[in-house]
């Protein structure tokens, strides 16, 4: 069972996200909040697996809220960003902030419980040709490679399918090699580049210039 925490300033917001996640069989609603201040003691009470953030709240806001649940807490949630608009600075800073993901607010049910069951399990990348725009609009334009971070060449192109949004499975399938093998690389490169999961790992990539956006490409 996924444990879900809804932090949102908007009460019909947090109505409809809490019945459309009740009725999942694999999961549970344990709490809410209506500011990203409410958000540590609920976390270290509650233990949910994923919360979701409001980006934009009046008080302390989805990015303050997420960089400080992952600066305190010692085996902190997965954080999913609830916004109106993708293409948004304030989202791109709460995935630099440490959020695995992004949903946005006009997103069907079948695709806010997708979103949850994505990020909780952590092994592929949520909206990975949003991300890509993001990097390309907001991300600085760094062109160090990560070459401090010295990764192997079989690390190199796992991280590079990682950005492309392949999930282990399908890594391992176009690498011809087991899933588990797929595991211990993704573990290396998220280890060498003191990342805290793959959405972390991709936004260094294209920060850094190691993986560049592609121009003219839309978001799915």
């Amino acid at each position: 069972m996924t444990a879900v925490l809804i932090v949102d300033d908007d009460e019909l917001i947090r109505v409809g996200l809490r019945a459309i996640i009740g009725a999942q069989p694999d999961l549970s609603v344990v709490g809410e909040a209506a500011d990203g201040a409410e958000v540590p003691p609920l976390v270290a009470k509650l233990r949910p697996d994923v919360v979701l953030m409001d980006v934009r709240m009046p008080a302390v806001d989805g990015i303050q809220a997420t960089r400080h649940l992952l600066a305190t807490s010692a085996d902190p949630p997965r954080v999913l960003v609830v916004t109106t608009f993708e293409n948004d600075e304030y989202v791109y800073e709460a995935l630099r902030a440490g959020a695995s993901g992004f949903l946005l607010k006009r997103a069907r049910p079948q695709e806010v419980v997708d979103a949850i069951r994505v990020v909780a399990r952590g092994e592929s990348l949520l909206f990975p040709t949003a991300i890509r725009r993001l990097a390309a609009a907001y991300g600085g334009g760094g062109r160090d490679g990560l070459r401090g971070a010295k990764l192997t060449e079989r690390e190199a192109g796992v991280l590079r399918l990682m950005a492309a949004g392949r999930s282990n499975a399908e890594i391992a399938a176009e690498l011809v090699v087991g899933v588990e093998t797929v595991k211990t690389h993704v573990g290396n490169v998220l280890t060498k580049l003191d990342a805290r999961d793959r959405t972390q790992a991709v936004i260094r990539a294209y920060e850094s210039g190691f993986v560049l956006p592609r121009a003219g490409e839309d978001v799915h």
